[in-house]
């Protein structure tokens, strides 16, 4: 009884207080405490190494400041999100109403992130998406505290139909996993192969994550088109690269792709993989002082070499120290510290880029073919691509 009594009793002076102007001290107080930085990223199963990629990238840009966000030192919490979308709620949650993070970074998979998305919104915490690509969450779903720092689904895809057009074909079958991520993606590329005047023959689909490409490619071979488009990733985009082979098809129908096809999986490829043109918006190879500088003093840190989701991680930490300096900390001025995050110029190892009304990377896509075991770029497809934001109303 005592405790309570106690506990209610306090709480009357902090009212009182509070109605005389007292609680000041306390205000500038906890404003001159830690900034409170929620991971939300996958530590286990598939997709564990780009959750580390990613937060390896967003510490070194902090580092590389000072290791402080506008002056404040931070204080980090993790949560392993498991890329698990059942339990992405109550984990965004932990952060948000346990910890009392002032921002989540997170996460890779779209899933997971559409978990996140419904915490965001209904919190009002800041969120940064170092990765995934769902089209919702800068369209239908967007909001002033949800800023990306990487790409839409369709977006390396929207970059694909030209070049592949410029190259002679016509006639192209798209192959992708039946699932949000492989759906974004065939709109980017119907809509940009058709625009340029070719025609999508079949679009062929197979459950994620089945890996049995064999019936698809036989019917592939029957269709005899001038190209192949797809999307896949990370072991299965290996096996379909084998596979595509292995039943003859390499060498007489060209294999093209969103770059996920031919990101971090070159090795597991093989030779199989030469001579595979794909779209995206960084390549290991980009051949600019940037990108040098960015590889060098990340391999330097972490003893090894950093990928895509290193540079989108990179790119989330310099988004938040741009955002936090211009309100020297108080994460809390929220009008102001949006303003200077959608009006950020990242000075990125992908190239300049800047954000969308919707909150997305506008960025040059690069065309990249894989030659000799990586991905080798020999121009750019898409100049300050941006994606459509259809559906996204700020408010």
């Amino acid at each position: 009884m005592t405790t309570r009594r106690l506990v209610l009793t306090r709480s009357a002076a902090v009212v009182g207080a509070a109605s005389t102007g007292l609680l000041l001290p306390q205000i500038v107080r906890a404003q001159s405490g830690k900034i409170r930085v929620g991971l939300m990223l996958p530590y286990t199963g598939t997709y564990a190494p780009l959750g580390v990629a990613i937060e390896n990238g967003f510490r070194m840009a902090i580092d590389e400041k000072g290791g402080k966000l506008g002056g404040r030192e931070i204080e980090w919490f993790k949560v392993d999100d498991e890329s698990e979308p059942p339990k992405a709620v109550e984990n965004a949650n932990r952060l948000v109403q346990r910890d009392k993070v002032d921002v989540i970074m997170g996460t890779v998979h779209s899933g997971v992130q559409m978990g996140i998305q419904k915490v965001a919104r209904e919190s009002g915490v800041l969120s940064i998406i170092p990765n995934a690509g769902v089209h919702a969450a800068t369209r239908a779903l967007c909001a002033p505290n949800v800023f990306r720092t990487s790409f839409t689904n369709s977006q390396p895809t929207l970059a694909l139909g030209k070049p592949m057009w410029d190259r002679g074909i016509k006639r192209a079958v798209w192959i992708t996993h039946k699932y949000a991520a492989g759906d974004e993606a065939f709109e980017g590329f119907r809509d940009s192969f058709t625009k340029a005047g070719g025609t999508v023959v079949k679009e062929l689909g197979l459950p994620f994550p089945q890996v049995e490409f064999q019936a698809l490619l036989t019917e592939i071979a029957s269709l005899k088109p001038d190209a192949v488009a797809c999307f896949f990733a990370g072991g299965a985009a290996a096996k379909f690269i084998r596979d595509y082979a292995a039943a003859g098809l390499k060498g007489k129908i060209p294999l093209y792709g969103s770059g996920f096809l031919t990101e971090g999986v070159l090795d597991a490829a093989g030779p199989a993989a030469e001579g595979i043109i794909t779209t995206l918006h960084y390549s290991d190879s980009l051949d600019t002082p940037r990108n040098k500088q960015f590889r060098l003093a990340y391999a330097k840190t972490f003893h090894l070499q950093p990928d895509v989701y290193a540079v989108q991680g990179y790119d989330a930490g310099q988004l938040l120290v741009i955002g936090a300096g211009a309100v020297k900390g108080d994460l809390g001025n929220k009008q102001v510290l949006y303003k200077a995050m959608e009006s950020a110029a990242i000075d990125s190892p992908r190239g300049k880029w800047t954000m969308s009304k919707s909150h997305n990377p506008v960025q040059d896509m690069y065309l990249r073919v894989v030659e000799k075991g990586e991905n080798k770029v020999i121009g750019i497809a898409a100049k300050a691509l941006a994606d459509s934001g259809a559906g996204c109303k700020m408010g």
